[in-house]
This record gives C-alpha cells, sequence and structure tokens, in this order.
C-alpha cells in the first residue's frame, strides 16, 4: 500500500451513513458500529488503522447478514457530497 493509500485512509470520513437507529447489541442498523466506535473513530489511529476498522465493520455487517454493498453505496455518496476521495475505492 502506498503512502497516498494509506493517507486516504487516514483521511477518510466516519463510517456512519447517518442512520443512527441502535438495535441489535447496542449496533447502528446503517454501519453496524456502536455509539462508541462512533465517537471513537476520528482518534482511531493511522490510515492503517482506520482500513483495519472498516475491514472490520465489512465482516460484521457479513456477520449479521447485511449486504455490504447497500452500506459501500452509502458510505460512497456521503464521501462525494462532502468532497472527500472515498477509501473504498482503495482496496479493502
Amino acid at each position: 500500500m502506498t503512502s497516498e493509500d494509506l493517507q486516504v485512509w487516514a483521511d477518510a470520513p466516519s463510517p456512519c451513513v447517518d442512520v443512527c437507529k441502535y438495535k441489535r447489541a447496542g449496533r447502528c442498523v446503517g454501519c453496524m458500529m456502536t455509539k462508541a466506535e462512533k465517537d471513537s473513530f476520528p482518534r482511531s489511529g493511522n490510515g492503517a488503522a482506520k482500513k483495519q476498522f472498516f475491514e472490520t465493520l465489512l465482516a460484521r455487517l457479513q456477520t449479521e447478514h447485511k449486504n455490504p454493498a447497500f452500506w459501500a453505496i452509502a458510505y460512497r455518496r456521503k464521501c462525494e457530497q462532502d468532497g472527500v476521495a472515498c477509501p473504498l475505492d482503495e482496496s479493502v
């Protein structure tokens, strides 16, 4: 992974897709994060750490039998609206 790729991950906006309804095990139905994870994401580390955070989140979506593609579409839209590079366009 190049330093440019890592910078895209480091600058990634929160995986939150602005649904924010908490149900199963205190996880949001939109992004599967807990409130604590949402609060801690901005401080979750460098590009490699944030990339790992996203990989864990995608695995959680699959485990919960949610199609990660629906979340990815909403997240890409969020990045586009925010005018930032979407880290999902890098290899996850």
